[in-house]
Protein backbone atom coordinates (compact mmCIF):
# COMPACT_ATOMS: atom_id res chain seq x y z
CA UNK A 1 0.00 0.00 0.00
CA UNK A 2 1.10 4.09 -1.08
CA UNK A 3 0.37 6.53 0.72
CA UNK A 4 1.06 10.36 0.57
CA UNK A 5 1.81 12.18 4.05
CA UNK A 6 1.54 15.93 3.06
CA UNK A 7 2.41 17.44 6.57
CA UNK A 8 3.00 16.43 9.91
CA UNK A 9 -0.84 16.07 11.06
CA UNK A 10 -1.36 13.52 8.01
CA UNK A 11 1.49 11.49 9.92
CA UNK A 12 -0.03 11.59 13.13
CA UNK A 13 -3.16 10.32 11.54
CA UNK A 14 -1.45 7.43 10.11
CA UNK A 15 0.25 6.67 12.90
CA UNK A 16 -2.95 6.44 15.19
CA UNK A 17 -4.94 4.76 12.18
CA UNK A 18 -2.16 1.90 12.09
CA UNK A 19 -2.51 1.36 15.88
CA UNK A 20 -5.49 0.24 16.25
CA UNK A 21 -4.41 -3.26 14.28
CA UNK A 22 -1.22 -3.05 16.57
CA UNK A 23 -1.31 -5.06 19.66
CA UNK A 24 1.54 -7.75 19.41
CA UNK A 25 4.39 -8.15 16.41
CA UNK A 26 7.32 -6.59 14.60
CA UNK A 27 7.30 -3.13 12.75
CA UNK A 28 10.22 -2.24 10.79
CA UNK A 29 10.02 1.74 10.16
CA UNK A 30 12.45 2.52 7.21
CA UNK A 31 13.65 5.35 6.07
CA UNK A 32 16.31 8.70 5.75
CA UNK A 33 17.43 10.68 8.98
CA UNK A 34 14.81 12.92 9.33
CA UNK A 35 11.95 10.84 7.20
CA UNK A 36 9.60 10.56 10.10
CA UNK A 37 10.34 7.22 11.67
CA UNK A 38 9.88 8.72 15.03
CA UNK A 39 6.97 10.89 14.81
CA UNK A 40 4.97 7.93 12.68
CA UNK A 41 6.26 5.40 16.10
CA UNK A 42 5.36 8.36 18.27
CA UNK A 43 1.89 8.45 16.64
CA UNK A 44 1.62 4.59 16.89
CA UNK A 45 2.46 5.04 20.52
CA UNK A 46 -0.77 7.58 21.19
CA UNK A 47 -3.08 5.69 18.66
CA UNK A 48 -2.33 2.67 21.50
CA UNK A 49 -3.79 4.83 24.12
CA UNK A 50 0.15 5.55 25.57
CA UNK A 51 -0.53 9.36 27.63
CA UNK A 52 3.56 10.37 28.51
CA UNK A 53 6.22 11.33 27.38
CA UNK A 54 7.77 9.95 24.13
CA UNK A 55 10.96 9.68 24.29
CA UNK A 56 13.67 9.16 20.98
CA UNK A 57 15.73 6.23 21.52
CA UNK A 58 18.59 7.50 19.69
CA UNK A 59 20.61 6.98 22.48
CA UNK A 60 19.19 4.51 24.85
CA UNK A 61 18.53 2.35 21.98
CA UNK A 62 14.99 0.95 22.93
CA UNK A 63 12.33 2.40 25.35
CA UNK A 64 9.72 0.46 26.66
CA UNK A 65 6.40 1.36 27.18
CA UNK A 66 3.49 -0.21 29.31
CA UNK A 67 -0.06 -0.01 27.96
CA UNK A 68 -2.15 -1.44 30.40
CA UNK A 69 -1.12 -5.13 29.99
CA UNK A 70 0.22 -4.72 26.82
CA UNK A 71 4.00 -4.17 26.26
CA UNK A 72 5.78 -1.87 23.09
CA UNK A 73 9.39 -1.66 22.58
CA UNK A 74 10.69 1.68 20.34
CA UNK A 75 13.99 0.84 19.23
CA UNK A 76 16.63 3.26 17.32
CA UNK A 77 19.11 0.70 15.72
CA UNK A 78 21.30 3.36 14.08
CA UNK A 79 23.96 3.42 16.61
CA UNK A 80 24.14 -0.16 17.03
CA UNK A 81 27.69 -0.93 16.26
CA UNK A 82 27.31 -4.56 15.90
CA UNK A 83 23.74 -6.52 15.45
CA UNK A 84 25.40 -9.23 18.89
CA UNK A 85 24.36 -5.91 21.10
CA UNK A 86 20.74 -7.09 20.84
CA UNK A 87 21.45 -9.87 22.80
CA UNK A 88 22.95 -7.14 25.84
CA UNK A 89 19.53 -4.62 24.80
CA UNK A 90 17.39 -8.08 25.64
CA UNK A 91 16.06 -9.08 23.04
CA UNK A 92 15.22 -12.35 23.46
CA UNK A 93 13.44 -11.37 26.41
CA UNK A 94 11.09 -8.78 24.67
CA UNK A 95 10.53 -11.61 22.16
CA UNK A 96 9.47 -13.99 25.05
CA UNK A 97 6.41 -12.56 25.65
CA UNK A 98 3.64 -10.98 23.63
CA UNK A 99 4.94 -7.51 22.34
CA UNK A 100 4.48 -4.78 19.51
CA UNK A 101 8.34 -3.60 18.37
CA UNK A 102 8.91 -0.52 16.28
CA UNK A 103 11.74 -1.07 15.08
CA UNK A 104 13.91 1.82 13.30
CA UNK A 105 16.88 1.35 11.18
CA UNK A 106 16.33 -2.45 11.55
CA UNK A 107 19.29 -3.73 8.84
CA UNK A 108 21.35 -2.79 11.62
CA UNK A 109 20.32 -5.47 13.07
CA UNK A 110 20.30 -8.07 10.39
CA UNK A 111 20.85 -11.55 11.55
CA UNK A 112 20.00 -10.86 15.24
CA UNK A 113 16.33 -8.94 14.52
CA UNK A 114 13.35 -11.54 13.63
CA UNK A 115 11.64 -10.50 9.84
CA UNK A 116 8.76 -8.01 10.44
CA UNK A 117 4.89 -8.56 10.54
CA UNK A 118 5.01 -5.12 8.50
CA UNK A 119 7.76 -3.18 7.08
CA UNK A 120 7.17 0.81 6.78
CA UNK A 121 9.31 3.15 4.21
CA UNK A 122 8.70 6.49 4.42
CA UNK A 123 10.56 8.97 1.84
CA UNK A 124 10.84 12.35 1.24
CA UNK A 125 8.50 13.92 -1.52
CA UNK A 126 8.78 18.22 -1.97
CA UNK A 127 7.73 18.97 1.77
CA UNK A 128 5.67 15.76 2.64
CA UNK A 129 6.63 11.88 2.58
CA UNK A 130 5.57 8.84 0.36
CA UNK A 131 4.66 6.23 3.17
CA UNK A 132 4.86 2.03 1.38
CA UNK A 133 3.73 -0.29 4.20
CA UNK A 134 4.24 -3.84 2.93
CA UNK A 135 2.65 -7.02 4.89
CA UNK A 136 4.87 -9.41 5.09
CA UNK A 137 2.83 -12.04 7.45
CA UNK A 138 -0.94 -12.09 8.59
CA UNK A 139 -0.28 -10.45 11.51
CA UNK A 140 1.02 -7.59 9.37
CA UNK A 141 -2.05 -8.02 7.29
CA UNK A 142 -4.41 -7.18 10.03
CA UNK A 143 -2.36 -4.37 11.09
CA UNK A 144 -3.26 -2.76 7.54
CA UNK A 145 -6.48 -3.78 7.52
CA UNK A 146 -6.90 -1.01 10.04
CA UNK A 147 -6.19 1.46 7.86
CA UNK A 148 -9.48 0.29 5.53
CA UNK A 149 -12.20 -0.25 8.23
CA UNK A 150 -15.23 -1.67 7.01
CA UNK A 151 -18.35 0.96 7.69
Amino acid sequence: MRLELVDAAATETLGRRLAAGMHRGIVYLEGELGAGKTALARAILRGRGYSGKVKSPTYTLVEPYRIGNERVYHLDLYRLSDPEELEWLGLRDMLDAPALLLVEWPERGAGYLPAADLRIVLKYRGTGRVVNLYSKTALGDAMVDALNPCD
